[in-house]
């Protein structure tokens, strides 16, 4: 399999990539042919994208999701898959799932740490302060939406990455899900 990790000059790379890696998928830097296209997610929306129109890596990933071909979006790359995010004032997102990311009110914030997603069995590592308001969750933890699907576009809020043996078995079963 090949994985296209989007580079946007923030974001967690290093990290998905040793991850996919340790699945046996082979890298790629064109979003185009890949079989799956990753945007990960460290770092502030509107840097990020920024980061994304400047490489193109925005209407790569709309084409890829209109194309259903798979998008995988990680934390940040969830959020900037929504209509819009309250972050940095604002930021007009990649519109791939609706809704919008709006900042935490309640409990700690930043949200950092392990914490349960029962549709998914077991607990994933949390690191953000904003989060997904969309009609497509498909998992919560604590009330939050921890993953969201629409068409070929999977995110998720946590960082499967950093996650584990849990993190691992959601990215090797999204993968499987592809052959």
């Amino acid at each position: 399999m090949k994985v296209a990790i989007c580079e946007y000059g923030a974001g967690n790379v290093r990290s998905v990539a040793l991850a996919f890696q340790r699945l046996g998928a082979r890298l790629t830097g064109d979003v185009e042919s890949a079989d799956l296209a990753v945007l990960p997610g460290v770092g502030s929306a509107a840097a990020a994208m920024r980061g994304l129109r400047a490489r193109e890596l925005d209407e790569a990933l709309r084409a890829r999701v209109e194309a259903e071909r798979p998008v995988l979006g990680i934390c940040l790359g969830l959020q900037l898959a929504l209509e819009e995010t309250e972050e940095d004032g604002g930021v007009e997102g990649l519109g791939l799932l609706p809704g919008r990311a709006v900042r935490l009110r309640e409990g700690r914030v930043p949200r950092i740490g392990w914490a349960p997603v029962d549709e998914l069995g077991g607990a994933y590592y949390f690191a953000h302060s904003y989060a997904a308001e969309t009609p497509c969750a498909t998992a919560t933890s604590e009330g939050i939406v921890a993953a969201a699907q629409h068409g070929s576009f999977t995110g998720v809020q946590f960082h499967p990455e950093k996650s584990g043996a849990a993190g691992a078995r959601f990215l090797e079963s999204l993968c499987l899900s592809l052959v």
